[in-house]
C-alpha cells in the first residue's frame, strides 16, 4: 500500500505554489509514495484580490483542489506551505489549522510526519519564526516534525541571496513580489519533499 503524502499550501501570488510543486516533485522521487497537492481556502474578498493583481496570479494554480481539515487524517505525511505575515503564518493557514480541533481531540494526526516551508518578502522577514512557530501547532497535533538537515549542502550557499533553513525550505519574494523562487531554493524544497517522503515511508512500513 502506498504511503500517502499531502502538500497543503496557501499562495497569493504563486511563489508558494511553485515551492509546493517542487516539494511534491522531490517526494515523488521516492518509490511507493503518492503525493497530492491542496490549497487552503481563500477569504480575501475577490475585489481586493483583483485590485492587488493576486486574482490573475492565482489562475496558475486554480486547478488545485481546496483542502478540508478532515482529509488530513488520510495522510501519512503532510507538508504545509505558507507565506509569512509579520513573522507568523498567514491568516488563511491559521484559520485552516484552527479547524483541526476534532482531529486533535481524536488524536487523528498523532505519529504522522509534519513539515513546513515558507516565503517572505525580505531576507530577514521572519522565515525562521514562521517555521518554528508553525511547528508548535504540529507538536500539539502529535505530529513527528521534520526539517531540512545540513546534509542538504545548498543550505550553506553563500555566493547568492537565497532562502533555505534547517527548519524548512524558504524563498524570498521581494518587497514587490517580483522575485521568483531561485533554483537553489527550489532544489532545497525538492530535497525537503524527498526527505520527508523517505521518513514517512519508513514509518508507514
Amino acid at each position: 500500500m502506498a504511503t500517502q503524502m499531502q502538500v497543503v499550501f496557501y499562495s497569493m501570488y504563486g511563489h508558494m505554489y511553485q515551492m509546493a510543486e517542487a516539494v511534491a516533485a522531490g517526494a515523488r522521487e521516492v518509490q511507493g509514495v503518492d503525493v497530492t497537492l491542496y490549497q487552503v481556502p481563500e477569504f480575501v474578498p475577490a475585489e481586493a484580490l483583483e485590485r492587488t493583481g493576486a486574482k490573475a496570479a492565482r489562475q496558475a494554480f486554480a486547478h488545485i483542489p481546496v483542502a478540508v481539515p478532515d482529509q488530513l487524517a488520510e495522510a501519512d505525511a503532510i507538508l504545509f506551505g505558507t507565506p509569512t505575515r509579520f513573522g507568523n503564518m498567514c491568516a488563511q493557514m491559521r484559520n485552516f489549522l484552527d479547524q483541526t480541533g476534532r482531529l486533535w481531540a481524536q488524536g487523528a494526526l498523532v505519529g504522522k510526519v509534519g513539515s513546513v516551508f515558507a516565503s517572505t518578502s525580505t531576507q530577514h522577514g521572519g522565515q525562521e519564526t514562521t517555521l518554528t512557530s508553525f511547528h508548535t501547532t504540529l507538536f500539539h497535533l502529535g505530529m513527528v516534525v521534520v526539517g531540512v538537515p545540513y546534509a542538504e549542502t545548498r543550505l550553506t550557499k553563500m555566493d547568492e541571496i537565497t532562502g533555505g533553513t534547517p527548519y524548512g525550505a524558504t524563498t524570498l519574494a521581494g518587497s514587490d513580489g517580483a522575485r521568483q523562487p531561485s533554483e537553489n531554493e527550489l532544489a532545497i524544497a525538492r530535497y525537503q519533499g524527498r526527505h520527508v517522503a523517505q521518513i514517512a515511508h519508513k514509518l508507514a512500513r
